[in-house]
């Protein structure tokens, strides 16, 4: 996708480079003099020779072992083994500096949602919709985590013991995100372990980084040194070596299980090592034959390709039963044709150019492996390709001989398969690898009940008559088997990133007045029944 400066409207242009020259360690912007490296958004532009090539968005620090270790440091200084300043904050002062991080960040929406467009393609309402989404989940945290502390604030007594119960920090989190959701989704991870007391190094995305930069001054502000560090670079020259100090207490991570266990195995005490994750899936859409037509192909061309397909709840295999594969293939395939392509900022496009360099080649691979196998492309713009993008294809018959039905292609490709007995689909499903959603579409009550009761039990969501998705935020988000380790949502988070503490005290007159005076000097940060407005 080809595009000029005159055509991007002024408010969307890239007037300046983005060079960050700058790190967060230990409550400090330490400048960066070292090898850095240059980021370029897909989305092609005319460079001085009068040449359309990839558009220079700016550079980051290129770090390495050196600066992990000097964040790890400044993580673990901060936490103090548990008697640093912020594990030991008080709930309300803890609170009151995730409130001016919020309030910070909602200044910078303009330069965060442009970032967002030029260095992942993901269109203006979307990137809007994730900057207002996160910083709605940062609230939302802040409100369960009074709740949560209100519901703490009490005494509870059993066989003749008084307790009081609360959720402690775990230690230090290395927070990674992904490049499909680089702001909402990391967010989701770092924001709830910040605020449970843990402290954290995390490192941005490889695409999507740049878009934290005008966050960095808000993070310095908001929290004491060494609460927040946030390093650039690989992933194995800079989380390797914080994973291999075996100081790491969680490793929060949402991207591929490869990566995840390649973490893991760097690490010396792996029983030590609480994992907050979130993985790979292949969701699958089953249609039934007395669906309604028309809302299942509304549903499914949302599922398989809001941002292109790159979502790890999108619908990534679609079953459809052989009465109505014919119509549902014959619209379905007019209605991918009909999506319009183009670059973020314009009006009513779905398509976007791809982020990564290497899809459009990848998902040709899978393209023609199925088609080698007997899938056909039934729409007519099927796996038509530019440098940065290939148009979605949508392959019928497919067969698990092909490398899309097993392999998680996150990018546009869509696989549809017919079935004439349920258990098919089903069966498929229970030796998945994966177990994150599943979208069902149908109306016959007696069905859905008996598929609804399987389905329960091999995934973790199952979406009636709707697309799979994240949201709402206060759900549940997780998977089973390669999909997930740990839940997320606001709730859950806050639980994924604490563990259960508490005082016991035996019911004597000694022991009572202790308490009372105790509660009555408040001297304590833990030992308080003080209620959080």
């Amino acid at each position: 996708m080809n595009t000029v400066e005159r055509e991007i409207p002024q408010e969307f242009q890239i007037t300046k480079l983005i060079n960050q020259d700058t790190y967060l360690v230990n409550g400090e912007l330490k400048e960066w003099k070292g090898e850095t490296t240059e980021v370029y958004s897909s989305i092609h532009t005319l460079n001085d020779k009068g040449e359309y090539t990839p558009t220079l968005l700016g550079s980051i620090p290129y770090m390495a072992e050196p600066e992990a270790n000097d964040a790890l440091e400044a993580a673990a200084n901060a936490f103090g083994k548990g008697k640093g300043l912020w594990p030991t904050m008080k709930v309300a002062d803890r609170i009151a500096c995730m409130e001016k991080f919020v309030k910070q960040m909602e200044g910078k929406r303009e330069e965060v949602v442009k970032l967002l467009m030029w260095e992942i393609g993901k269109n203006l309402p979307d990137s809007q919709k994730e900057f207002d989404r996160t910083v709605e989940y940062i609230y939302d945290t802040i409100e369960e985590y009074k709740q949560l502390d209100r519901d703490s604030a009490n005494f509870k007594k059993h066989d003749g013991v008084y307790a009081h119960i609360r959720r402690g920090p775990l230690g230090i989190v290395l927070c990674l995100g992904p490049y499909n959701y680089p702001l909402n989704e990391t967010f989701a991870l770092l924001i709830p372990a910040l605020i449970m007391g843990n402290t954290a190094i995390f490192k941005p995305a490889k695409h999507g980084v740049l878009l934290i930069s005008p966050l960095l001054e808000a993070f310095r502000s908001s929290f004491p040194k060494g609460v927040v560090n946030i390093v650039y670079g690989r992933g194995r020259q800079v989380a390797a070596p914080i994973m291999q100090s075996g100081r790491i207490d969680v490793l929060a991570l949402i991207g591929n299980s490869k990566s995840a266990i390649a973490l893991q195995d760097q690490h010396p005490y792996k029983n030590r090592l609480r994992l907050v994750l979130g993985l790979e899936a292949k969701n699958p859409a089953i249609i039934l034959p007395d669906a309604d037509l028309d809302l299942a192909i509304d549903e499914c061309i949302a599922g398989t390709l809001s941002f292109n397909g790159q979502r790890c709840t999108a619908l990534k295999l679609v079953y459809v039963h052989e009465d109505i594969v014919d119509e549902f293939n014959k619209r379905f395939a007019k209605r991918v044709d009909a999506l319009k392509f183009g670059n973020p900022w314009e009006p009513g496009v779905m398509l976007t150019p791809l982020p990564e360099p290497g899809k459009p080649d990848y998902i040709q691979e899978l393209i023609d492996d199925a088609l080698e196998k007997g899938a056909h492309i039934i729409n007519k713009k099927g796996g038509e390709k530019t440098e940065n993008y290939i148009f979605p294809a949508v392959l019928y018959p497919v067969n698990k001989e092909m490398r899309v039905y097993h392999e998680e292609q996150f990018g546009p490709v869509i696989p549809v398969i017919s079935f004439t007995d349920i258990e098919e689909p089903i069966n498929d499903i229970a030796n998945s690898n994966y177990g994150q959603q599943v979208s069902l579409f149908g109306k016959d009550i007696k069905e859905l009940a008996s598929l609804i009761d399987t389905l329960v039990n091999l995934v973790c969501r199952v979406n009636l008559n709707s697309s799979c998705q994240r949201g709402p935020d206060v759900y549940p988000f997780t998977g089973r088997k390669d999909s997930a380790v740990s839940t997320l949502s606001v709730h859950d988070a806050l639980r994924s990133f604490s563990i259960r503490t508490f005082v016991a005290s035996k019911d004597n007159d000694y022991n009572n007045r202790i308490l009372t005076d105790l509660l009555g000097s408040k001297a304590s940060n833990f030992v308080s029944t003080d209620y959080i407005l």
